[in-house]
């Protein structure tokens, strides 16, 4: 993809995040575009950096450790966001900022263990299959507080909040209902742990921005509508 089109993909994507925080009386700095990345080339990357682009997602442990070789000398906020085996823990707790799929007690104790006592602890969502769907990871709704209980004395982590991938709706008021549960469990947590930094929930993509920002959203995982369809 072209550089001027990348450029161009961002500032729209912005502008839609402006104008849905306006239509639902949101401040616009309380979202992080975060752009969804794999299967990019470092070069788009790139390019999206130097337009003002810091937060990239990515899902693949070595696609992303030759990104981070390659963009070394860039100031990018790494986060993870694809499912977590246990094999791949130490290498995503050395060298990302964040993880959104921590979905089982087992993976964040080995990240909590396995994160490198110079930097600062690693910032987590749960990931939570809200609809229920089975080719899906997450916990499940019922088990969040749970989860949570047992994640937040972890030394080498800090819980920011949940994640989702809610099934595609076409009917927006269908698609709005797995946005707010979302955000009703992360207030339950809030109640729960009110000592705990629980500012975020990571939900919407590129088809449904608009609904997760109107339900609460705080980060915005856009892919397609910065980089184009992945080949």
């Amino acid at each position: 993809m072209r550089k001027e089109t990348i450029v161009e993909n961002l500032n729209a994507v912005g502008e839609r995040i402006v104008t849905c925080c306006n239509n639902c009386a949101r401040n616009p700095a309380e979202i992080t575009l975060l752009a969804v990345s794999k299967t990019q080339p470092a070069e788009a990357l790139r390019i999206a950096y130097e337009a003002g682009q810091h937060h990239f997602g990515e899902n693949y442990l070595q696609e992303a450790l030759q990104k981070q070789d390659r963009l070394a000398d860039l100031d990018i906020c790494w986060h993870f966001i694809g499912p977590l085996q246990s094999n791949k823990t130490r290498a995503v707790a050395g060298h990302f900022q964040w993880v959104h799929s921590v979905d089982r007690l087992k993976i964040a104790q080995r990240l909590s263990a396995q994160r490198p006592h110079t930097q600062p602890p690693l910032n987590i969502c749960l990931q939570v299959n809200i609809d229920g769907e089975h080719s899906k990871s997450g916990v499940a709704p019922q088990a969040v507080a749970a989860l949570a209980q047992a994640v937040v004395p972890l030394p080498g982590l800090r819980l920011r909040g949940l994640m989702a991938i809610p099934a595609a709706q076409r009917d927006p008021a269908q698609q709005c209902g797995p946005f707010a549960e979302l955000a009703r469990l992360l207030q339950a947590l809030r109640e729960q742990f009110p000592e705990q930094p629980l500012d975020t929930l990571s939900m919407g993509m590129s088809a449904d921005m608009e609904m997760a920002i109107a339900c609460g959203a705080t980060i915005v995982r856009i892919g397609t509508d910065i980089f184009g369809v992945r080949k």
